[in-house]
């Protein structure tokens, strides 16, 4: 079943040109790659957004493990180092090995990185439990020996807020960062600063997410949202449907991802019905999207629907669709 879907993509001219644009780009990146090449740096400059997903993880597959033979882990992480530049810091100086990494983002997909890169680690934005991430580490051309196998097991002990003891073998040798943060090109910037909350609100809780791009598609950072509600109730949950409804209506290439400690929400119900969203707790949000636009005032209003003045988004018919973005 799998080869006669593969062959159907041929079938037709676009698909073949796309299949014939792949095998040359990766064809490419096979004559870059070399014993001072970095996989994951060399990804990150392409930023081609035809080489994302199931492509992105057939061409880890293809060139670091069948062709270099790179040792591998793989982790559903149990917990996460919330600094990632701590760990791009210690990473810098393992010269012994080279590293890429792959993490499963929840919303953008699949992602890889140059470990040793603050900037390109950047891009992870806050690493989210349970979520997978995958570690690569080899000598280029030569053989991945034994102290390749202890690279990986260490580097996922330290993604997952872990300590360990480096080895002097994973510390020497000409396997340098090719670059730091800033370096080459500017981090995506997100679309509108975080306005500011009302004087009475609580400081929001949790730092702000770095943004992350995938190609065309980009994240703003994650922005608090302070209840000042005696509760977070039906009410406010209604209010932030609608709130986001009528955004979707305006922009619906753009989605609303919500969290509240560290987990996404798939369903905003979900906040009222868990009742210890209360008074002084911050629920967070970020938009994914090409072309991110009106975030500012999209937190205005969250920011509103979480008081007690959340009503004034409860008038009109329910069935329809409020035009607070014109």
């Amino acid at each position: 079943m799998a080869e006669t879907a593969n062959l159907e993509v041929l079938s037709t001219r676009a698909g073949f040109n796309s299949a014939v644009r792949h095998i040359k780009k990766t064809l490419g990146i096979v004559d870059e790659l070399g014993d001072k090449a970095n996989l994951g740096d060399t990804l990150y400059e392409l930023a081609d957004e035809e080489l994302t997903g199931d492509r992105i993880a057939l061409l880890l597959r293809m060139l670091l493990v069948d062709r270099l033979g790179y040792k591998t882990l793989s982790v559903n992480l149990a917990s996460v180092q919330e600094d990632l530049s701590l760990l791009s810091r210690e990473f810098a100086g393992w010269n012994g090995v080279d590293l890429v990494v792959s993490y499963r983002h929840p919303d953008l997909g699949l992602l890889v990185a140059n470990p040793k890169s603050a900037e390109e680690l950047a891009n992870f934005g806050r690493l989210r439990k349970r979520e997978l991430l995958v570690i690569y580490a080899g000598k280029g051309s030569a053989p991945a020996g034994g102290d390749c196998q202890k690279a990986v097991e260490l580097a996922a002990v330290l993604f997952q807020g872990g300590t360990v003891k480096v080895p002097e073998a994973l510390l020497k040798g000409n396997f340098t960062a090719r670059r730091s943060a800033g370096a080459a090109r500017e981090p995506a910037k997100p679309a509108a600063k975080p306005s500011a909350p009302p004087k009475d609100s609580p400081t929001p809780r949790g730092p702000a997410s770095p943004a992350v791009s995938s190609g065309s598609v980009k994240m703003t950072p994650m922005y608090s949202v302070a209840v000042t509600n005696e509760l977070f109730h039906n009410g406010n949950v209604e209010a932030w449907k609608r709130i986001i409804s009528s955004y979707n209506a305006k922009y619906p290439d753009l989605k609303v991802n919500i969290y509240y400690e560290g987990e996404r929400i798939l369903d905003i119900n979900s906040l009222f019905q868990w009742g210890k969203v209360k008074h002084g707790s911050a629920i967070q949000f970020a938009v994914t999207g090409a072309e991110i636009k009106d975030v500012a005032k999209l937190q205005r209003y969250l920011v509103q629907g979480a008081s007690n003045q959340f009503e004034a988004f409860l008038r009109g018919p329910v069935s329809g669709v409020m035009k607070l973005f014109g």
